[in-house]
């Protein structure tokens, strides 16, 4: 580092809304959390930080009681307490905001947010009118009326905040909460947690954006394998400080400083169209070309048709119009697996559902949408013994923290799921490579070696369409950015000439770009 940290823990002044000492937390093969201390002072933004598989998740879930802490106590406002479940949490006064919403499109923003707390203000006028106050009080410009469906992502993230308000939180736990966030949305939620704590509140920030964690937070403490090993004002860090003291060594940017693009076209679509059930068009008019050694990257805030055009071009979801090539061959009518063996790698949106069988191992994961193709098939059969050797070099190449290939899935962090997703799609030198926010909640360890792993491919000769929420990441890794608003393209653009702001411009309608070509 090129400066010295002082990582000792700052004292707190008053009595601290919450301190853990010696936390310890243990799973078969697996020490979660082991002697963590940590003091979070009342009416402060107090941010956590560290790799995935950090303990960071844990320790969250151990203070909103989804699991008990095997050692150490737990203290809030000042007095030891048990928290057995998500229940005496929120007795306490602990709320939390997690990462992926959990919010029924169908229901209003009253329904959704007194569903589980009718005993509060019941489920009429009273409840419409706690909404409307809380709404005002914090800037949030919420319609207790209006359907879910209709919400954008950061009016979505302000109903989940709403929920915890309303069941009377002091203390909020906020996971990854600019995840999916454009950067005007990233400015009003900050304008939002600012509120909150001016008006007394406790903010528990938890996030990989290094640059949005100093912005926001009065401290910040640094959680390394398990423990906890710094605790800093954003004052005394800088970002690549903070990184450092996450995974100890430098980490590179995502920028791509050569171009690899050659003029051969791997991926070509052209006038494409995708119907949903009732007929309306949810993608209309799509053409694009990727070129070997290209990565195209695809900008757009949540909802705009991202998800429809992966699972077009992978053939999860059938064509109203339009045709799809790879290479030289049309393959439109072909089926996911075909095009799969083809050469197509993919790296879903939803690792969850559509790129791990959580329940078993990490072995016959390896083998999960590549059963017709060497290592994990031979002479005709399903190679048990291909899958294992294949798998045990995906944890290594790809530093996937794991007790072994027979571990589950589900008992890895979110972040070394991913890197076992990516060493997996990466693998048999696929052609194009599909690649949906694939570094979405990593560490920024685990981000800089996904990141690493597309440029060495795309130095030799890998197409690939990059969807990204990360418009830091969608400027560094692309070679063109292509903007989707509802259901358009409606924007091309140079990254070595677009910033954020412009992008979320574009995504959000802000501006009306042209399609034009992006300068040589």
């Amino acid at each position: 580092m090129s400066s010295q940290v002082d990582t000792t823990p700052a004292a707190a002044a008053g009595t601290p809304a919450i301190e853990l000492r010696g936390i310890g937390k243990r799973f078969p093969g697996v020490i979660a959390n082991h002697d963590v201390d940590m003091t979070i002072r009342a009416g402060s933004i107090h941010a956590v930080v560290g790799e995935n598989g950090a303990g960071k998740s844990t320790l969250m879930k151990i203070l909103y009681g989804v699991q008990p802490p095997d050692d150490g106590t737990i203290a809030v406002n000042g007095e030891t307490v048990t928290l057995s479940t998500t229940g005496d949490a929120i007795a306490r006064g602990i709320g939390m905001v997690f990462q992926h919403f959990m919010l029924a499109d169908n229901l209003s923003v009253l329904e959704n947010v007194v569903l589980g707390a009718e005993r509060l203000h019941g489920i009429g006028d009273a409840a419409r009118e706690r909404i409307q106050e809380i709404s005002r009080q914090y800037g949030f410009d919420l319609d207790p009326d209006e359907l879910v469906e209709t919400l954008g992502v950061g009016e979505r993230q302000r109903v989940e905040i709403l929920k915890v308000l309303y069941r009377g939180a002091s203390i909020i736990i906020l996971d990854e909460p600019t995840a999916v966030l454009v950067p005007q949305e990233v400015d009003a939620l900050f304008t939002n947690l600012r509120l909150l704590k001016a008006e007394g509140h406790t903010l528990i920030f938890i996030s990989h954006k290094l640059d949005e964690v100093r912005a926001i937070a009065d401290e910040i403490t640094v959680v390394r394998r398990g423990t906890t090993v710094a605790s800093v004002r954003p004052d005394e860090v800088t970002s690549r400080q903070l990184a450092e003291l996450m995974v100890g060594s430098e980490l590179p940017s995502p920028s791509t400083e050569e171009s690899t693009v050659t003029d051969r076209v791997l991926l070509s679509v052209r006038d494409l169209e995708v119907l949903d059930a009732a007929g309306r068009p949810e993608l209309s008019g799509i053409s694009l070309d990727i070129h070997a050694g290209e990565v195209l990257g695809i900008a757009g805030v949540e909802g705009n048709g991202q998800t429809e055009l992966v699972e077009a071009i992978i053939g999860m979801r059938r064509l109203s119009r339009g045709s799809v090539r790879l290479g030289d061959e049309d393959v439109t009518s072909w089926s996911t697996k075909r095009r799969r063996e083809s050469g197509i790698g993919y790296i879903p949106e939803d690792r969850h559902r559509h790129g791990l069988l959580l329940d078993s191992p990490l072995w016959e994961n390896r083998i999960l949408g590549h059963q017709t193709r060497p290592p994990s098939v031979r002479g005709g059969w399903l190679s048990l013994r291909g899958a294992r050797r294949d798998s045990t070099r995906i944890v290594e190449q790809y530093d996937v923290r794991t007790p072994g290939i027979d571990t589950t899935a589900r008992a890895l962090s979110g972040g070394n799921q991913q890197k076992f997703i990516v060493g997996r799609e990466m693998s048999g030198d696929p052609r194009l490579l599909i690649a949906s926010h694939p570094t979405r909640g990593v560490d920024v360890g685990a981000q800089a070696q996904i990141w690493r792993h597309i440029k060495d491919a795309r130095r030799e000769g890998l197409a690939v369409l990059l969807v990204s929420a990360d418009l830091d990441e969608l400027i560094g890794l692309s070679d063109t950015i292509s903007v989707l608003l509802r259901g358009r393209l409606v924007g091309r653009f140079d990254p070595r000439a677009v910033t954020p702001q412009d992008l979320g411009s574009a995504m959000t309608g802000a501006d009306d770009p042209t399609d034009e070509e992006a300068p040589a």
